[in-house]
């Protein structure tokens, strides 16, 4: 190897990308529900024909938890899985630390968010590959 050669920094590619679509795919249905809410599914963009609201409610989670959770914790889980990713990628060296974040609140997406199970196992596998990423010497 040359001397004067740079040295390319390693970083957790798998890690970051599949936390990037987790994040962004948490973030997604809760700034929709958020945002349009039942009662523009229900009365306003399609005239009543969504059947009672069944996706946009609560659906089989009815009692479960309050009508305000579902939307805003997809909305801080989705924010909370981005940052996690954009400093895994740019600061590797925190990797352990920031794939313990990312496993956690993708674990809590999945009990808890509107963010889906599919999110929640891209997050669950992006911060178990964040915390076993080493770099190679």
């Amino acid at each position: 190897m040359r001397e004067n050669q740079p040295q390319t920094e390693q970083k957790p590619v798998a890690a970051f990308v599949l936390s990037l679509l987790a994040g962004l795919w948490m973030l997604a249905p809760g700034a929709m529900m958020y945002s349009w809410g039942p009662h523009m599914m229900n009365d306003g963009m399609w005239g009543g024909r969504m059947g009672g609201g069944w996706m946009w409610s609560h659906g089989m989670m009815r009692n479960f938890a309050p009508a305000f959770w579902w939307p805003w914790f997809g909305i801080v889980a989705g924010v909370i899985v981005l940052i996690g990713a954009a400093v895994l990628y740019s600061k590797p060296e925190q990797s352990q630390v920031w794939g313990i974040v990312i496993l956690i609140v993708s674990v809590l997406n999945l009990f808890f968010g509107m963010g889906g199970f599919l999110a929640s196992i891209l997050g669950i596998i992006g911060g178990t590959l964040a915390l076993s990423w080493r770099p190679s010497s």
